[in-house]
């Protein structure tokens, strides 16, 4: 299968990371299409903020709307069935006994990023874009450079292909990636990013803050405002 250098896929969930790259893509190839996971999760509302999203760079951001192709959803509800995660069942956010939140879902984005690549492969996609980060995390493993870089590996060797997995916001803390959102659209993408991209994994909505919306007290928002109130004082 040949692909496209000049094309991407942005694992696309409607958050704070995942629209800032679905930005940092479209300034740099110019065939992008969007992929996102329906999984259960708790925070669904995020499904239908990836959807404002999509329609509001289609209709604000002439150069960026050219380049937006095909958006893609799979459903993933077996995630959900596996085994208790807050990120799938209205439970208390803790940490287990290895440390990690319970909203670690064992296996997610190796998931995710293998969905993605055997798309990419019908599609003729080079780049596979993702949001994860190992700076500014919850201490989730596969979120890694390393586990980035095996999957990069293992998957290109089964599909007999070259893809290559991008994290732009690997080595950056929240503010940086703020601090990069402007630098990729201005004010105006930071306000689309405010107003309509969600993170909270409570999928609170109910509440606006400077930084966007969110029950103001999970991980998730706690990690958004913080950077937030960083990428300020810059």
């Amino acid at each position: 299968m040949e692909l496209d250098i000049d094309s991407a896929l942005v694992l696309f969930s409607g958050g704070q990371d995942s629209t800032t790259c679905l930005g940092w893509a479209l300034n740099r190839f110019s065939r992008i299409e969007t992929l996102g996971f329906s999984y259960n999760q708790r925070h669904s509302v995020e499904l239908e903020c990836r959807e404002l999203i999509l329609e509001s760079i289609q209709h604000q951001y002439d150069k960026w709307a050219t380049r937006l192709g095909l958006d893609h959803l799979i459903d993933v509800p077996a995630l959900a069935d596996i085994g208790k995660t807050a990120m799938t069942e209205e439970l208390v956010i803790t940490a287990d006994c290895n440390g990690l939140p319970n909203t670690f879902v064992p296996g997610r984005n190796i998931l995710f990023l293998t969905f993605a690549a055997a798309l990419a492969y019908r599609r003729g996609i080079k780049h596979i874009i993702t949001g994860v980060c190992e700076t500014d995390f919850s201490g989730y493993p596969d979120c890694r450079d390393d586990t980035i870089k095996a999957l990069q590996v293992a998957i290109n060797l089964g599909m007999e292909s070259r893809f290559k997995i991008e994290a732009p916001l690997m080595w950056m803390d929240k503010s940086a990636t703020w601090a990069l959102a402007e630098e990729i659209g201005g004010k105006e993408f930071i306000n689309l990013i405010i107003n309509q991209s969600h993170t909270c994994y409570k999928g609170d909505r109910s509440l606006r803050w400077e930084w966007g919306f969110g029950c103001g007290d999970c991980p998730a928002c706690g990690l958004r405002a913080s950077g937030w109130m960083l990428f300020q004082e810059r």
